[in-house]
């Protein structure tokens, strides 16, 4: 349980009182930042399953949603899927692609509807994502709404703006093995299939 900081306490140390069976969580999840973040930084997947498992901490899991995108092809899906049996509610949008052939995908708006929307419904709001252009949501959903953020990223990519605006920020690089799956195992997997 390393690696977690609170606003004005010391780092690396998580203290149950901020915690609470009790509390109910909500977990919204940029599938890109973090598949991003993990292949830049350890050329290895995310193990989602251990990071939804690790963003309720034994508390009232109310809703996890899972923010992806569609580039066509066939192996989305089956991803798709496992997020899905992970407990995941998926929301899926298609790659942008303009006209000179740039591309453009991210949920960041998306996400931030959602944030608000199920604030009033929740206690802890978790964002895993190191995207700075989350700070000025969760500022406000911590003032105006009084909802708890935790901020789940791996630190090494994540923002100083949007660890600094959490209540909480869990650095999975701290243990990054714990929540990183080597290349190698699914390419061994594919090929059992």
């Amino acid at each position: 349980m390393q690696g977690l900081r609170f606003r004005g306490v010391c780092e690396g140390m998580r203290y149950p009182e901020a915690q609470h069976k009790e509390q109910r969580v909500a977990v919204f999840v940029d599938v890109s930042n973090m598949y991003y973040s993990a292949r830049y930084a350890y050329d290895m997947r995310v193990n989602f399953k251990q990071i939804l498992q690790e963003a309720v901490h034994n508390r009232v899991l109310i809703r996890a949603l899972a923010y992806v995108i569609r580039a066509k092809e066939q192996h989305e899906v089956d991803f798709f899927d496992a997020l899905r049996k992970i407990g995941f509610e998926v929301k899926e949008k298609d790659l942008q692609v303009f006209p000179n052939g740039a591309t453009k995908g991210d949920w960041d708006l998306g996400i931030a509807m959602d944030m608000i929307a199920i604030a009033p419904k929740v206690d802890t709001l978790v964002l895993v994502s190191g995207d700075g252009d989350y700070e000025p949501l969760a500022e406000h959903l911590r003032r105006a709404m009084g909802c708890r953020i935790e901020v789940v990223a791996f630190g090494k990519s994540a923002s100083r703006k949007i660890v600094e605006a959490a209540d909480d920020f869990l650095d999975l690089d701290v243990d990054h093995k714990k929540y990183l799956i080597p290349r190698k195992v699914r390419d061994e997997r594919s090929k059992q299939k």
